[in-house]
Order: C-alpha cells, then structure tokens, then sequence
C-alpha cells in the first residue's frame, strides 16, 4: 500500500485543500466498492441526516445519500487497507502541518441518481473537533457526463472534482463550504472527518 505523497502535504499547508488521483491501489478501490454494494444489498444502510444529536433530520432535498460506517476495527481486507492508508495520513498531517489529529471517523456513501448534497462546512458550530474532511472515490468508468462533482468552494472561485475511482480529496472542514452536484448513475465514496481530541 503506498503512502500518502507528498503533493497531498504540499496542497493542504499551502491552500488547505488538495486532490490526489490514484491515490490508493485499484484493488483496495475495487474491494471497498463491493463491500459498499454487498452492505447495501444487506441493508446496512441508512438514509444519511443532518444536524445532529436530537436536531438531526432526514432532508432529502438538502442531503440524498445512504450511508454505512466503518467499523473500528474491520474485518474486510480493503477496509483496513484504507484505514491504514488514512492513519498513515493523519500520522503525516500532524507531523508536517501540526493539526494534532487523534482519529479519523469514515462512512460509505451512496448516492442514488439524482441525489444531491447542497452547499455546507463539515464542522458543526457548536463542536469543533473536525480539522480535515475527506472522501475516496469508488466509481468505476466515471466520465464527466455522469455529472456527480464534488463543488469546493475556494477562495478564488470553486474546483469540481469528478468522483473518479481512486481519486482522494482533503480539505479544512471550518474554512471551505463544498456542495455534491446530482449525477446521471449511481455514486458510491467513502467520507469521513479527521478529528482532534476536544477539552471539555
């Protein structure tokens, strides 16, 4: 498994968001997309809310994805692979960009077609342990008529990003507002947030 490159670094101290494409091996893309399908299928999976805590609400027309959680500690071979992978990044993000991450906390996401996520920050106002968001890629065969980008809104404008298999984003939660645009077929990533520990 290789690790996170150095790019990856570079883009997040110097503009607080990066992409990396064929981040992680097709295999592991491969695997954790038939473990998302095969929990579906399942039915580990939930209609996806927002808020949280009692002001947690199912939004369809907000949010219109279904998610599954990782588990801590994972059975599936492609699962710790990519937790692997993830801590090896937080291990490098806190010794070269000082963030003091202390975990990651991921899901599965499947967005039917036409589901969208509308514009939002990761980090709820009210706790702010949440530095880095993420999100993997699982889509096979993406082309750009499938539509489905994550919209990034940056400084100097926004930065779409195609759902490509393999293709890994990361950005600071508090600082970028970011929206998942509706696609054409079914859309399948792993999400989740770097956190930091919070002092009551």
């Amino acid at each position: 498994m290789p690790t996170p490159d150095d790019a990856l670094i570079e883009g997040l101290a110097t503009r607080g968001h990066a992409v990396a494409r064929e981040a992680v091996p097709g295999a592991v893309v491969a695997g954790l997309r038939d473990r998302a399908r095969a929990l579906d299928a399942a039915g580990a999976f939930a209609a996806a809310g927002v808020g949280r805590a009692g002001g947690r609400t199912e939004r369809s027309d907000v949010r219109g994805d279904r998610i599954a959680w990782l588990p801590d500690v994972a059975d599936d071979a492609s699962e710790r692979a990519a937790s692997q992978w993830l801590d090896t990044l937080r291990v490098r993000c806190n010794r070269d960009l000082i963030l003091g991450l202390e975990d990651v906390e991921a899901h599965y996401a499947i967005y039917p077609p036409g589901a969208r996520y509308a514009r939002h920050r990761d980090r709820f106002r009210d706790d702010d342990a949440r530095v880095l968001s993420c999100v993997l890629y699982l889509n096979d065969r993406w082309t750009a008529a499938d539509g489905g980008a994550l919209r990034l809104y940056v400084r100097d404008g926004t930065i779409d990003v195609m759902p490509e298999a393999g293709t890994f984003v990361a950005f600071l939660a508090a600082e970028f507002e970011h929206e998942v645009l509706p696609a054409r077929r079914e859309r399948t990533a792993v999400a989740g947030w770097f956190r930091r520990r919070v002092l009551v």
